[in-house]
């Protein structure tokens, strides 16, 4: 269809509008639901917006709505309607198809309603259409909150609309007038300003009750003073600045310089006349396309124009690898037009920037703004902050932004455009736009700062000072300029961007280098990635490191296991459901897990684990029933002992760990694969120095990103080829890395520079390429590869090559690495290792060093080298831990098999093995031996455990048991440390006994806190103890239960020292970390230990009064502690006949002792439990409240104790 010739009903619509005769428009009687009928077919149209380009080659906004809206104000249904209308017409064309479109038939349609929209800008450039609507908004705006009605709100966000859809229409580049004349913008401007709307959005953004226009408000601010430059038009009115004369007058110099030596130039050629046959010319030593020499065929004055690419088609580079287009032109508006945005930004600053940018930055934060909103609000900062700065500097007009605040939401705007750049490449020119708004507002607030310096005003200094302090401080600030260059993308960033990170980058070493001179020394901080590793958990066989290997050892462990196994094989039904034998998770298929489940039961059998291996042989079976593998179906349980002893010395295909490793580097990369390393960002700081920080623009990407800027120094600005310049002067002369510019674009600029004829006006520029030219020329005369390192960029390793040497950074690593081994070297390291390797109490790699008389050798390089003679098996067998010996040998194992037995009985077993081995070993490495023969079951077994302190005759009745408590508490408590020396823990021992030898008794601390008053806390902690109790006889199962005050009363206990002086000694845990506020009752207090400390905290009067009721409940009272100990005799006996089965001492006299004491248990607990339930029943009628419930709980545990066994 074609768009021109209008649709039958929407020409029907348009008619019914009315008509215009002469300046009269008379509208139609249908003429308000014509418009309606017009806001329906737009809301319909299709991906072409066909509705909408019809509308705008019939003109139906100049010729009808215009008038309309003009001379029928007085009607409000229809001066709403056509408001609408005009909204939907004017809305911007991206908007309309949502992005640029790339296709060649959509962009046609795009770029016909852009048209359609420059025309209706123009239309609207009349004072008569904003007259209008001023005159609507200015009456709206009169009424209060309470008289303005929604309709009213809409019709202001409407007008608003159309002002900002209006202003945001693009000029016509074709038609675009030049500087100085008036454009379609400035008359729209200038027809704002006659209407008095500027006034309206100064009220708007001055009001405090008119804060939800605010952004509304802004973006059409920011329209306005789109194409202006705020020194500019801060110095309109004032003459010409001196600056901006000197601007003129050098470039007026370099243009009269080029003209002389263009006239130079042509002087020095022949004249006209001359014969047509110039001559023909051989060129020595420029080779054609061939061997021969070149031949020219033009004067011999052309051939200083002599290129190889003339005549050639130049290379078409793809589209995606051009550089990015300018967007943003500035230009000159007529001197009326600049006069009146110069007073509006004036009365702006004055009266409304401050809240303003405050009312929009709280939108922003508060996510009432729409999506990219930041953009209005960091355009607005950059343009007045600047229009202050040039104008008349007063920092008191722009202190809502001046903030470190301020500094840190650019810099986090800035951080994600970058990041959303790289990762969202298709619209990567948008993001690099905004990236550029934030990067222009950054350089103003370091402009602003800047200025401040030099202000009169002592306050003001101050705050600058405050500000520099806390911006240089930070790490993020200072990496952002080195992380902007390191990222620069040609194809995405325009070449102003890297104009303005130039200047900004200088204008912030400027600022910190100062700064560092002026405090002498600067404290900053630094930020390190440290990598912290968390280990997962591995086999138990690998963790011991008890594998053995030889046929030897899988013997002589061999008879341990078969009696376990005899024992357990008689149970067909031994846990096959508690132990699966693949892994669910496992990225490989069950079916191909077998290998790795024979694999775990040969783990289980090297660590001593009989019935496990068995369980999981059994499992296996049930899953992987083909090719009886695991054994048939019918299996014996002789057959499985055989299977399983088969399985134990059978050489099993395993996956290779780091201590098989044959390098130290192949055991980091195994370790880095069987550890998740976990990075943690740690803060410090440090001494600032201000060269060690330049030495990071030192790479080839920031110099070439400057080199990529300098090569348009003709159009660069004089501060911004400064900029470059000192840069680079700071690299070369500074640093001493001049060879980082030895490039061969370089020197085809500097040529170009030096060529120039105007180069006189660049004497900054020609006076740094000679100073680069005469160093590498002094560089080539001694190095001759200088010519050749000209064809590549160069990083600083380089650089010190090419002026130090080459193989100087070889020479200064010599000493790390590890000189050649002699045939008769390794003979000697082979003989000393040979010799040594056996001896007790001696490490064989000191052994050989302190024999070894040859060239001076390292620990690592000696032990690499045994790895690859093959002498030894892995690099971790020779790791020094605090030991001197790694490998346990038989004697080793059966000297500490008899010390475990000698001292398993004392109070610290752990310690007295430690002083009487023979081998000296950590404690670490004792616990995994001790764990691995099976001695010991846990490590809890290994704590050592306290003495009391007091006497229990001292003591009075209760606190006996509340001190066997808290020692038993200690002991849980106490870590096993596992790279300690023996000193350390003696030490920390001593210093506990000291302690604890100073702390008052629980009693006399309960006394003291019922003296000054702490009763009712202590009561609400007694009562706290047991319910805690209860809940944890009833449920089964326990967890840490907060102690959680509801009263004043109880929070100021829990803060008195005293009050948890006493907590602790009871066994309360206080808040572990930041994230928990209260203490907790562990979860490993059981309900009668927590009924011993909750009795123990009896006022004395009470004890008094329960003391005649509790002594017929409990008979037998002092005899408790030898029933609790007659009770643990079978339990430890078992251990025992436990023990001396695996060595095979057991006789049947153990066997009938054990079961005649576990037969006198159980009787003595069945007669406990009838008397328990004869004295239940009088038990409720003497003390119903308090003694029966605890003893009758208290039995109860005793039962459930005596069935777990």
């Amino acid at each position: 269809m074609d768009l021109h010739m209008m649709n039958c009903e929407l020409l029907a619509t348009c008619s019914a509008l009315g008509y215009l005769e002469g300046d009269t428009y008379h509208k139609e009687p249908d003429c308000l639901e014509s418009v309606k009928d017009l806001i329906r077919y737009l809301r319909h149209e299709d991906e072409t917006r066909d509705v909408r380009q019809q509308l705008g080659a019939a003109q139906i906004l100049q010729s009808d709505l215009l008038p309309i809206l003009t001379q029928h104000r007085q009607d409000k249904p229809l001066f709403d309607a056509v408001i609408r209308l005009m909204v939907n017409l004017t809305q911007p064309a991206l908007l309309c198809f949502g992005s640029l479109p790339k296709e060649p038939s959509f962009r046609h349609h795009f770029l016909q309603v852009l048209t359609y929209l420059q025309a209706y800008k123009e239309a609207f450039a009349s004072e008569k259409a904003f007259g209008v609507l001023s005159e609507t908004l200015y009456e709206l705006l009169q009424l209060g909150w309470e008289e303005r009605q929604e309709e009213d709100n809409l019709l202001i966000e409407r007008i608003l609309l159309l002002v900002r859809n209006i202003l945001h229409v693009p000029a016509d580049l074709d038609q675009e007038k030049i500087d100085d004349d008036a454009s379609i913008h400035d008359q729209l401007l200038w027809a704002i300003h006659l209407s008095g709307l500027d006034d309206l959005l100064l009220f708007l953004a001055s009001s405090s009750a008119e804060q939800q226009w605010s952004l509304h408000v802004l973006e059409i601010v920011s329209l306005m003073f789109r194409d202006q430059n705020p020194e500019q038009l801060a110095g309109i009115g004032q003459g010409r600045l001196a600056q901006e004369r000197s601007a003129d007058v050098a470039e007026l110099e370099v243009l009269r310089q080029r003209e002389m030596a263009e006239k130079k130039t042509r002087a020095l050629q022949r004249g006209n006349r001359h014969s047509r046959f110039g001559g023909s010319y051989i060129v020595q030593g420029l080779k054609s396309i061939g061997e021969r020499d070149l031949i020219f065929h033009k004067g011999l004055h052309n051939l200083r124009n002599y290129s190889s690419d003339l005549g050639k088609q130049p290379k078409k580079v793809p589209k995606r690898r051009q550089a990015a287009r300018e967007l943003s032109i500035q230009r000159r508006s007529a001197l009326n037009v600049r006069l009146f945005l110069r007073d509006f930004c004036s009365e702006f600053l004055e009266n409304c920037y401050n809240r303003l940018m405050g009312s929009v930055k709280d939108h922003l934060l508060r996510e009432k703004a729409q999506q990219h909103d930041e953009t209005y609000y960091m355009w607005a900062l950059a343009f007045f902050m600047a229009f202050n700065r040039a104008a008349s500097f007063r920092p008191g007009l722009v202190s809502e932004t001046l903030s470190v605040r301020t500094f840190h939401f650019i810099e986090q705007n800035l951080t994600n455009y970058y990041e959303m750049m790289l990762t969202d490449r298709k619209e990567a020119a948008s993001w690099a736009r905004r990236m550029h708004l934030a990067l222009k507002a950054y350089q103003e607030l370091l402009a602003t700062v800047n200025e401040m310096d030099l202000s009169p005003d002592e306050a003001v200094r101050e705050s600058s000072r405050i500000i520099k302090n806390n911006i240089f401080y930070v790490m993020e600030y200072r990496e952002l300029f080195l992380t902007l260059f390191r990222k620069f993308d040609e194809r995405c960033q325009p070449r102003s961007f890297l104009r303005d990170l130039v200047e900004t980058t200088h204008l912030f070493l400027k600022m910190l280098e100062r700064f560092c001179r002026s405090r002498g020394n600067l404290v900053v901080q630094n930020k390190r990635k440290k990598r912290r590793k968390k280990k997962k958990v591995l086999d138990q066989a690998t963790v011991s490191g008890n594998v053995p290997s030889s046929p030897e050892e899988l013997e002589a462990m061999w008879p341990a296991l078969a009696e376990q196994l005899e024992c357990c094989a008689q149970n067909p039904e031994l846990g096959i459901d508690s132990m699966v034998p693949f892994d669910a998770a496992s990225e490989v298929p069950v079916e191909e897990q077998r290998a790795e489940a024979m694999v775990r039961i040969q783990d289980c059998l090297l660590a001593g684990q009989a019935p496990q291996a068995l369980t999981l042989l059994r499992s296996a079976r049930e899953v992987w029933p083909e090719g009886d593998v695991f054994g048939s179906q019918d299996i014996s349980p002789e057959e499985e002992i055989q299977l399983l002893k088969q399985i134990l010395s059978a050489p099993l295909p395993r996956q290779q760990g780091p201590e098989e490793c044959g390098t130290e580097e192949e055991e980091e990369e195994e370790e880095e694969e069987e550890e998740e390393e976990l990075q943690v960002v740690q803060v410090s700081e440090k001494e600032f120095n201000f060269l060690d920080y330049l030495k990071r623009f030192a790479c080839s990407t920031v110099v070439r990103a400057y080199v990529l800027l300098l090569r348009s120094y003709q159009q660069n600005s004089a501060h911004t080829n400064h900029c470059i310049v000192k840069m680079l002067h700071r690299l070369a002369h500074d640093l001493k890395m001049e060879a980082l510019l030895f490039q061969l674009s370089v020197f085809c600029l500097f040529n170009r520079l030096l060529s120039d004829p105007a180069a006189g006006a660049y004497k900054e520029l020609v006076t740094f390429a000679k100073y680069i030219l005469g160093k590498f020329f002094a560089l080539a005369a001694v190095n001759q590869k200088a010519f050749v390192e000209l064809l590549f960029w160069k990083n600083t390793a380089v650089v010190r090559e090419m002026t130090e040497g080459y193989g100087s950074l070889d020479d200064r690593s010599s000493s790390r690495r590890a000189p050649t081994w002699s045939p008769e070297e390794e003979a000697r390291l082979r003989e000393l290792y040979l010799a040594h390797k056996d001896v007790e109490g001696q490490d064989v790699v000191e052994a050989i060093l302190a024999h070894l008389n040859t060239v001076p050798r390292t620990r690592k390089q000696i032990i690499h080298h045994l790895v690859q003679l093959g002498l030894a098996d892995s690099v971790k067998d020779f790791q020094r831990k605090g030991t001197h010996i790694v490998l346990w040998t038989g004697d080793q194992e059966l000297e500490l098999q008899r010390l475990f037995e000698e001292f398993q009985d004392s109070d610290d077993v752990l310690g007295h093995i430690m002083k009487n081995i023979t081998a000296k070993r950590s404690r670490a490495r004792i616990v995994d031996k001790l764990l691995a023969l099976g001695l010991v079951a846990e490590r809890r077994e290994l704590y050592k455990k306290r003495r009391k302190k007091l006497a229990s005759s001292i003591l009075p009745n209760g606190a006996e048991s509340l001190k066997d408590f808290c020692q038993e508490d200690l002991e849980e408590e106490e870590k096993l440390p596992e790279e300690d020396s023996e000193e350390d823990e003696e030490g920390s021992s001593e210093a506990e006994e000291v302690q604890g030898s100073l702390v008052l008794s629980t009693e006399n601390l309960g006394q003291s806190l019922h003296q000054e008053g702490f009763s009712t806390p202590l009561l609400w902690l007694q009562h706290c103890l047991i319910r805690a109790a209860d809940d944890r006889e009833e449920d089964g199962c326990s967890q840490a239960v907060p102690l959680v005050p509801l009263t004043e009363e109880n929070e100021e206990a829990m803060e008195n020292e005293q009050f948890q002086q006493l907590l602790r000694k009871l066994g309360v845990r206080p808040p572990a970390s930041e994230q928990e506020t209260f203490w907790r009752i562990p979860a490993k207090l059981s309900p009668t230990q927590l009924r011993r400390v909750a009795a123990s905290l009896n006022q004395p009067e009470e004890e008094q009064k329960l003391q005649p009721e509790l002594q017929p409940e409990v008979p037998g009272e002092e005899g408790s502690d030898e029933e609790h100990c007659k009770e643990h005799r079978p339990q430890a006996l078992r251990a025992l006949l436990l023990t001396h089965k695996k060595k095979g001492l057991a006789s049947p006299e153990e066997e009938d002792t054990v079961g005649k004491e576990q037969l006198k248990t159980a009787t003595k607990k069945r007669q406990l439990l009838d008397s328990d339930e004869e004295q239940e029943d009088e038990g409720r009628n003497r003390a119903p409240e308090l003694a029966a419930p605890r003893i009758q709980k208290k039995k109860r545990f005793q039962i459930e104790d005596d069935e777990d066994d």
